[in-house]
């Protein structure tokens, strides 16, 4: 069952409204490269991790 309420949408309107004109380009740019490098290192090490145990338990 989905609720409308009006002050939880207009905080969260007003709140996105405040950031948005905050944000540079820069921190957005750096933001999504910092991101891209975390789920690729992530990735490494859960690779690393899976190979590991699989010759752990042989």
């Amino acid at each position: 069952m989905m609720t409308s309420n009006p002050a939880l949408m207009g905080t969260a309107g007003g709140t996105f409204l405040s950031v948005v004109p905050n944000l540079d380009s820069d921190d957005v740019l750096r933001t999504v490269l910092l991101a891209a490098i975390g789920a690729i290192v992530s990735f490494g090490i859960s690779m690393v991790l899976k190979f590991v145990l699989k010759k752990y338990k042989e």
